[in-house]
């Protein structure tokens, strides 16, 4: 654990609170983001946290809409590539697996849970900008329900993957393999 430096500016004391917070989130779950637990990571002031985010949930949704921005215009970025032959369709699989993996499911499921399903807009909009610039000149619909698709399976494999691959007696990474060939079989059908 590294102890952020006491001069920082407002912007840069904001980021060094939402990478402190997604750390914890892969390390410990959502749970474990408080503003307490952020403000010891980064040698602040529960008082300083409160000042940026305004509470715990201030915090969470600062987190959620970083995440979310970041993990959209990565994948959008890669899904890009994909289309013009530059990148395997595994590569955008694998990013959007990986993003509910590390913390992203945890975090959805929390929210939802706890009853703190408006918490959960910051992904859904960053989503639909994503399938927006993804639709572009193309089918809308289809990308839409690749989309649904891919997030559903993504989703499903972070909370429940390696328990049903274990009990199914498959490969861990099954789930992925099937959302590629899913990808791979919807691009040949619009092609």
């Amino acid at each position: 654990m590294s102890i952020t430096p006491k001069r920082l500016n407002q912007e840069q004391s904001r980021l060094a609170a939402i990478d402190a917070a997604r750390d914890l989130l892969i390390a410990d779950g959502p749970q474990a983001v408080t503003l307490k637990a952020v403000a010891a990571r980064i040698g602040r002031t529960h008082a300083n946290l409160l000042h940026h985010f305004g509470s715990a949930a201030g915090l969470q949704s600062a987190l959620i809409t970083h995440l979310a921005d970041t993990i959209t215009a990565r994948i959008g970025d890669t899904a890009k590539r994909a289309r013009s032959g530059d990148a395997d369709p595994r590569e955008v699989v694998d990013l959007t697996f990986d993003a509910f993996a590390h913390g992203g499911g945890a975090m959805a499921s929390w929210m939802i849970l706890s009853g703190k399903h408006d918490a959960l807009d910051p992904v859904l909009s960053a989503i639909h900008r994503l399938v927006d610039d993804l639709a572009e000149g193309d089918d809308a619909a289809r990308v839409r329900a690749e989309t649904l698709q891919l997030v559903l399976a993504a989703m499903g494999d972070a909370l429940l993957g390696g328990a049903m691959a274990k009990a199914l007696g498959v490969p861990r990474e099954s789930a992925r393999e099937l959302a590629t060939q899913a990808l791979v079989a919807s691009r040949l059908v619009a092609g």
